[in-house]
C-alpha cells in the first residue's frame, strides 16, 4: 500500500513538463515535493503563462500557460515537477486589456517580474552593466529557508532604549580607507566587519537605507562637472520587495546574497545591535507614463496604482507613481512582505518611507482609520517590531503628531529636527526647543504616544550632513545634473562665516563646538536619538544636500576622518555612553511635572538665570533639572541632572538649585574647552568647582549638570557654546576668539 501524497502526483503535461494545478498561497514560487509551486494574483488578466530560464540565459527555455482549471478567484497556480530550481530563473507573461483612460496595460510582449520574488538576479554585482538589449532584465529566482540561525531572535530592545544610526550600505564600508577586504566592501560583509566599531561607539541599532532589490542604472546620466555616471545610488525606487539587493552582497554573483545578509542580522544580534530596514512602499521602480514595465504594471495596473479617473498616475511619491496600499490586495502584499522579512530575516524593525501616503484612500484623500496602518498594527507577526513613520509624503501631507498610529507607530519628528537646527543657530525659540528636548508632549502626550514615539534626529541621509549643516548656509548640487534646483532650500543651517572649506582655525574650531553642541542636545532629548552615518566623525558631502546619485566620495565614509577628527568622535561616544548609564534620560512616559514620588523635587523643573524661575516669552537662556529619583517612574532610581543652556551673546550666570543633603555636581562635557577636557568617560568626571552656580559666557552655551553623592562621580555638568547667528558672523567670530584668548 502506498502512502506517497496524492499532491506529488502530476495530472497534466505540457511538453515534457510534468503540472498539476498548485495551492494559491502563498503567491510567489515556493519548493514542494518534487517541484515548485507557482502562484500569481491578477484581476484583470485573461490568460497567463510561467516563462523558464536557466540562469543568465538570454532566451527562456520554455513556457507554460496556465491551464483554465488552473486559475481559482483572481489567482493562477501550478506546480512543475522535477525543475532544476537552483539554476533557475522565471517570470510571467500576461495578457488582458490595454486601454490607458480605463487604466489597464496589459502587454503580452513582457515577461514580468513576480511582485512576491524572494530571489532577484539581473543585477548581481554592483555598477556592472547588463545586456540592455535583453528585454527581460530582472528575474526571479528560487529561495531556499535552510539557513541556520543557531539561537538567534530579534532583541526587542526596549524604545526608549534604542540609539539608532543611519547607514547606507555601500557608503559604510566601500572606501579603502574602511579597511575591510577588497570584495566586502560595499557590502553586507563589510557591516558585519565593523560590528566592532559600531559597538565601540555605543550604538544598539542600525537603520540600514534601502535594501530591497533596485535597479542602480534606474535614471542613470553623466555628471556634468566631471562625466563620472550617476546613479539610483540611494535605492529609494523598489524593483521587488522580497528580495535582498544582489548588488550590495560579496556574494551576489553566487546567489549567496540571501545568506550574506542573514549572517549580519545574526552577528549584530549576537553583539546587541537591532536591525531596521528603510521600506518604500509608496511607490515602484516603474515610474509614471513613460516609465517602463517591470512587473505591477503589467501584471493588474489598476489594482496596484493609484490612478486619476483619466488613467494618469497619482504622484504624491515625487516619483511618478504610487502604490495604492489601502486596495486589499495591495494592502495584503506589503503585510506578506514584512511579515516574511520578520519572520526569515529576524529584522526588529521597519521605517516607512513617506508614510503619510499609506493612509491616503484610492483617491488619494487621507483616511482616518488607515487599514493598512492599522493591519500593521496589530498584526501578530510583527507585534514585536518598531514601525516607524516618516510621517509626511511628497503631496504635502504633514502628520507629525497626528499620524494614525494605532498605539504602535513612532515617527521621524521632523518638528524635532527642524526646532533644533533653529536653536542650533540662534533662533532663540526656547519655547518650542522645551517641548524637543522632553520628548515632545506637545505632540504625542494628549493621545497617549510615549516619548518613544518620537525618533529625534538633526540630520539624516536626506539632507546636510552634520559637518555641512555648520559650514553651508546654501545647498551646492551642481554635480546632481538639475542646475542645482534639486534637494531642500529650507536648511536652517549656518556656515559659521565662512561658505564652505577653509583654512581659519577659529572657524573651524566653532564649526566643531557646533557639531559637539549638536549631539549633546541629542543626547539628553528624551524620545529615540538617531544618529547620521559619518556624523561622529565629521564627514562632510561638499554642501550637496541630495547625494541620491553619487556612487563616489560625496557618499562613501572616509575613515580616515576617525583621525583626523578624533575629538569628535570621543565627543559622541561619551554622549552615547552618558545617555545609555543614565535611565532618567530614557523615560518611557512623559514627565508628570509634579513631585508624584514626594521626595522633594518635581520629575521636570524648569529654570533661568535664577533657580525656579524662567521667562519663557523672550529669553534667550534656560535651564532645567531633570530628577533622578523619578527615573522610569521610579524604577530605575537615577542621578539628577541640571541643564542649562545661554543663547543670548552676552555671559550669563545661571544660579544652580541646592543640592540636598550628601550630593554634589560633577562635570561631564564643555564644549568650550579643547578636547580630550571636553567630555569624560560616565564614572570618571570631576566635581565641578563652584556649586553655586555656573557662568555661560557670550555667544551662548549649554550646560547639563548632574547631582550625585558626595564621594561618587557618575554624572555631569555638560556646557555647550551655541553660536547664534541673529548677529554678523564675523562679529560673532571675533567675539568668541577673544572670549577664548582671555
Amino acid at each position: 500500500m502506498s502512502l506517497d501524497r496524492i499532491d506529488i502526483h502530476p495530472t497534466h503535461r505540457y511538453g515534457d513538463f510534468k503540472l498539476r494545478s498548485g495551492k494559491p498561497f502563498p503567491f510567489g514560487a515556493t519548493l514542494v515535493p518534487g517541484g515548485v509551486n507557482f502562484s500569481i494574483f491578477s484581476s484583470h488578466a485573461v490568460s497567463c503563462s510561467l516563462v523558464l530560464f536557466e540562469k543568465h540565459a538570454r532566451e527562456p527555455f520554455t513556457e507554460i500557460p496556465f491551464p483554465d482549471e488552473f486559475r481559482i478567484g483572481n489567482v493562477y497556480s501550478m506546480v512543475v515537477f522535477d525543475l532544476d530550481y537552483e539554476n533557475l530563473e522565471y517570470g510571467y507573461r500576461m495578457d488582458g486589456p490595454n486601454n490607458f483612460s480605463q487604466g489597464h496595460w496589459f502587454d503580452p510582449s513582457k515577461i514580468l517580474l513576480d511582485p512576491y520574488a524572494k530571489n532577484i538576479g539581473g543585477r548581481d554585482v554592483w555598477k556592472v552593466a547588463p545586456d540592455w538589449s535583453n528585454p527581460y532584465q530582472h528575474r526571479g529566482r528560487i529561495a531556499f529557508d535552510d539557513f541556520d540561525w543557531e539561537d538567534d531572535r530579534p532583541l526587542e530592545i526596549p524604545p526608549e532604549d534604542q540609539i539608532i544610526y543611519e547607514m547606507h550600505v555601500r557608503s559604510f564600508t566601500c572606501d579603502p580607507s574602511s579597511g575591510v577586504k577588497e570584495n566586502h566592501r560595499g557590502t553586507f560583509a563589510g557591516i558585519q566587519d565593523k560590528i566592532a566599531y559600531l559597538k565601540e561607539l555605543g550604538v544598539n541599532a542600525i537603520e540600514l537605507m534601502p535594501i530591497y532589490e533596485f535597479d542602480e542604472f534606474e535614471n542613470s546620466r553623466p555628471n556634468p562637472e566631471t562625466g563620472e555616471l550617476l546613479l539610483n545610488y540611494w535605492g529609494y525606487s523598489t524593483v521587488g520587495f522580497f528580495a535582498p539587493k544582489a548588488g550590495y552582497a560579496a556574494t551576489g554573483k553566487f546567489g549567496m546574497q540571501i545568506d550574506e545578509f542573514k549572517n549580519l542580522v545574526k552577528e549584530l544580534h549576537k553583539n546587541g545591535i537591532e536591525v531596521i530596514l528603510d521600506v518604500v512602499f509608496n511607490h515602484t521602480a516603474e515610474g509614471n507614463e513613460k516609465g517602463p514595465t517591470i512587473s505591477f504594471r503589467g501584471i493588474d495596473n489598476k489594482t496596484y496604482y493609484m490612478l486619476t479617473p483619466e488613467g494618469y498616475y497619482f504622484n504624491f511619491s515625487g516619483t511618478g507613481n504610487t502604490l495604492n496600499c489601502n486596495n486589499p490586495i495591495v494592502r495584503g502584499m506589503v503585510l506578506d512582505c514584512l511579515r516574511y522579512w520578520a519572520a526569515e530575516y529576524h529584522i526588529d524593525g521597519f521605517r516607512f518611507d513617506l508614510a503619510a501616503i499609506l493612509g491616503r484612500d484610492p483617491w488619494g484623500a487621507p483616511l482616518a482609520n488607515p487599514p493598512l496602518l492599522e493591519s500593521l498594527a496589530f498584526d501578530p507577526i510583527l507585534a514585536k517590531c518598531k514601525l516607524i513613520a516618516e510621517a509626511w509624503d511628497a503631496g504635502g501631507l504633514y502628520q507629525v503628531g497626528s499620524f494614525p498610529a494605532f498605539g504602535r507607530w513612532a515617527e521621524w519628528n521632523g518638528k524635532y529636527r527642524d526646532s533644533l537646527r533653529k536653536f542650533l543657530k540662534g533662533d532663540g525659540n526656547v519655547g518650542d526647543v522645551a517641548q524637543r528636548l522632553q520628548g515632545s508632549p506637545d505632540l504625542y502626550a494628549t493621545s497617549g504616544r510615549s516619548p518613544a514615539t518620537s525618533i529625534n534626529f538633526i540630520t539624516c541621509h536626506d539632507g546636510f550632513t552634520l559637518m555641512d549643516l555648520v559650514s553651508y548656509n546654501h545647498k551646492h548640487n551642481e554635480a546632481n545634473g538639475e542646475g542645482n534646483n534639486d534637494g531642500s532650500n529650507d536648511n536652517d543651517s549656518w556656515n559659521c562665516g565662512w561658505e564652505g572649506p577653509t583654512d581659519d582655525p577659529g572657524i573651524n574650531a566653532l564649526r566643531r563646538r557646533q557639531i559637539k553642541n549638536a549631539i549633546a542636545l541629542l543626547m539628553v532629548s528624551q524620545g529615540v536619538p538617531m544618529l547620521l552615518m559619518g556624523d561622529e566623525m565629521g564627514r562632510t558631502q561638499q554642501g550637496n544636500n541630495n547625494t541620491y546619485c553619487h556612487d563616489n566620495a560625496l557618499n562613501w565614509l572616509d575613515w580616515t576622518l576617525l583621525t583626523k577628527e578624533k575629538d569628535i568622535f570621543q565627543f559622541v561616544q561619551h554622549c552615547i555612553a552618558f545617555r545609555k548609564a543614565h535611565p532618567v534620560l530614557r523615560n518611557p512616559d512623559h514627565f508628570r511635572n509634579c513631585d508624584y514620588l514626594g521626595i522633594g523635587y518635581p520629575d521636570i523643573s524648569w529654570h533661568g538665570s535664577r533657580a525656579w524661575y524662567v521667562d519663557w516669552a523672550s529669553s534667550h537662556h534656560l535651564a532645567f533639572m531633570l530628577s533622578g529619583q523619578h527615573a522610569k517612574q521610579g524604577q530605575q532610581p537615577d542621578d539628577d541632572l541640571y541643564v542649562a543652556i545661554n543663547m543670548h551673546w552676552q555671559a550669563c550666570w545661571f544660579e544652580l538649585p541646592q543640592p540636598t543633603k550628601g550630593k554634589q555636581w560633577h562635570l561631564f562635557a564643555n564644549t568650550g574647552v579643547p578636547s580630550p577636557q571636553d567630555s569624560y568617560n560616565p564614572g570618571t568626571e570631576p566635581p565641578l568647582e563652584n556649586p553655586q552656580g555656573c557662568l555661560l559666557g557670550g555667544s551662548s552655551r549649554f550646560c547639563v549638570i548632574s547631582l550625585t553623592y558626595r564621594g561618587s562621580i557618575n554624572l555631569c555638568v555638560l556646557c555647550v557654546f551655541v553660536v547664534p547667528s541673529t548677529r554678523s558672523p564675523e562679529r560673532m567670530y571675533l567675539r568668541i576668539h577673544f572670549a577664548h584668548q582671555t
